[in-house]
């Protein structure tokens, strides 16, 4: 009996063995005998067959991974907006940019002529060690000649870019030095920062821009928050708008900054994924600081996890348009070849409750046009032209009304600010005179800008030369007459623009930010509303 129980057992697994291994032997066998007119059916996935036979069978000789490359980016497109594939040769910059560094010789230059003009030179980097200084026309790289090539930027950044140790000669054109200065550049890394100025803006409230949630995002805020403490910071103002997010760690850690210990940040659910929940610890360095967040309709996805986590606990108040409407889950899956899925594999929630992901459907064209809709039906100009359903209706704790179904919607409505916009506006921007006026006149005064310190400073002296005026003659010489209607109306923004693009090419954002402030409606309205409080 206990032989026969046996038998019962085993058979059947000698028989699928034996079957097994004939299909692999015939598979073998079809393989070694050449003969393509007849395939052994296994039970393969379906698209793999298909790309076999493409490259087996098919009349001309075809790229298995252009195959593969067209492919995989069309499966994703059957599942929702923000699943991806991201390939090999793209993966350097979405790293650089998440990782928040890359490796090269730390320099920010204009490339609006045929020659790279040297604008910023990052503090202890490269270049600053080897002496090249802002201003300097990048003429050579190791022997190359690059000027005058109408060389594409992405192919310079390329010449100068390379791995953290090697070397680069580049040959530079100084003003007032007659000839090439020649420097040898040992690369290194050199930060990508996703925070771009921390400064106050009155004696009490502090701004922080941040553009990207990446690696160091946290550290960076951090730093801008001891910087602003020192300064006196008794409220703040984190703006968002624009940034489309990024890591969903750096939103947290930055919402924990804000809360009191135990409170629910944010959770995550999926088919795959167990309901993930994420609190507040004890260690929140701002939770005395009151805090506005500034939002538009580009902000997304982490940056929506950070607005929600104070909209919802009642911590601050949200100032500024609908966000964009992104709450679903990426996690990267890594293929053989270097590239990269990115997958939805949850959707994320606000603590109370409600999911900001805005409808998707099949036709993806009405999704990736969703902001352009909103601006057609004047939600950018006015709050009442949005609705919610009653079923998308959540309340905080305090009692405050918030929506689900897309987007954060802010506490206080801004418009978007359409006051200063003219034809002679669209012109002097469309035709590039105001990127090129500011730039060329930083560049040829560096003499006289390069001592100022500080935003204000410069804003001073630029109002002592009348630059304003000088722009005006400018672009009269480039065919946009001070006659073209609108100038008057806008005056006042293009003014503040010529200044604050000057300074930002002699401080960086440091110098743009704190005079751009003055045309900044949004930000405004922020700090009219701390200072009342």
């Amino acid at each position: 009996m206990a032989e026969k129980k046996i038998n019962k057992i085993y058979l059947p697994i000698l028989f699928a063995i034996i079957l097994i291994a004939g299909i692999i032997l015939g598979s073998s066998l079809s393989k070694n005998n050449g003969n393509h007119s007849s395939y052994v059916y296994q039970e393969e996935d379906k698209l793999l067959r298909i790309i076999n036979y493409i490259e087996q069978r098919y009349v001309d000789t075809v790229s298995r991974e252009k195959l593969e490359n067209a492919a995989i980016p069309a499966i994703l497109e059957e599942l929702d907006p923000h699943s991806v594939y991201i390939p090999v040769d793209d993966m350097q910059q979405v790293s650089e940019d998440l990782r928040g560094n890359f490796e090269g010789i730390g320099v920010v230059f204009n490339h609006q002529t045929d020659t790279a003009i040297i604008i910023n030179v990052i503090s202890g980097g490269p270049s600053d060690k080897a002496g090249v200084i802002a201003g300097d026309r990048i003429i050579k790289v190791n022997d190359s000649l690059v000027a005058g090539q109408n060389l594409p930027s992405n192919d310079l950044v390329g010449m100068l870019k390379g791995e953290m140790g090697t070397r680069v000669k580049v040959s530079l054109e100084r003003k007032g030095v007659p000839e090439l200065i020649e420097v040898e550049i040992i690369r290194d890394k050199i930060p990508l920062y996703s925070v771009d100025v921390a400064y106050m803006v009155t004696n009490e409230i502090g701004y922080i821009k941040i553009n990207r949630f990446a690696e160091t995002t946290f550290k960076e805020f951090l730093k801008g928050v001891e910087k602003l403490k020192k300064q006196n910071l008794k409220k703040l103002i984190v703006d968002l708008r624009g940034n489309n997010g990024g890591y969903m760690i750096a939103a947290t850690n930055i919402a924990d900054q804000f809360l009191e210990e135990g409170q629910l940040i944010v959770y995550t659910e999926g088919k795959a994924s167990p309901r993930q929940e994420i609190y507040s610890t004890s260690r929140g360095v701002c939770k005395d600081i009151e805090v506005v967040v500034l939002q538009d309709e580009w902000a997304a996805s982490a940056s929506e996890i950070l607005a929600g986590a104070i909209q919802d606990n009642d911590r601050g108040t949200i100032i500024g348009r609908r966000s964009f409407g992104k709450g679903l889950v990426q996690e990267a899956y890594p293929l053989s070849d270097g590239s990269v899925i990115r997958l939805t594999v949850a959707r994320y929630y606000t603590p109370t409750g409600r999911s900001i992901q805005k409808p998707y459907n099949d036709d993806k064209m009405e999704y990736y046009n969703d902001i352009y809709n909103r601006f057609q039906h004047g939600e950018f100009e006015a709050e009442d032209s949005i609705h919610f359903a009653d079923s998308l209706k959540y309340t905080t704790p305090e009692g405050k009304v918030v929506f689900g179904g897309g987007g954060i919607m802010p506490d206080i409505f801004v418009p978007i600010d359409t006051t200063g916009y003219s034809k002679y506006y669209s012109e002097i921007v469309q035709k590039g005179i105001l990127q090129d006026f500011t730039f060329n006149y930083a560049d040829e005064n560096r003499g006289k800008l390069n001592p100022f310190k500080t935003a204000e400073e410069i804003n001073n002296y630029l109002i002592s030369v009348e630059i304003f005026d000088q722009f005006v003659a400018y672009a009269s010489q480039k065919g946009v007459q001070q006659t073209v209607k609108g100038f008057d109306k806008s005056k006042k923004i293009i003014d503040t623009q010529i200044k604050a693009l000057i300074a930002r090419n002699i401080l960086d954002n440091d110098g743009y930010y704190p005079i751009i402030k003055e045309i900044d409606r949004t930000l405004n309205v922020a700090v009219k509303f701390l200072e009342n409080k």
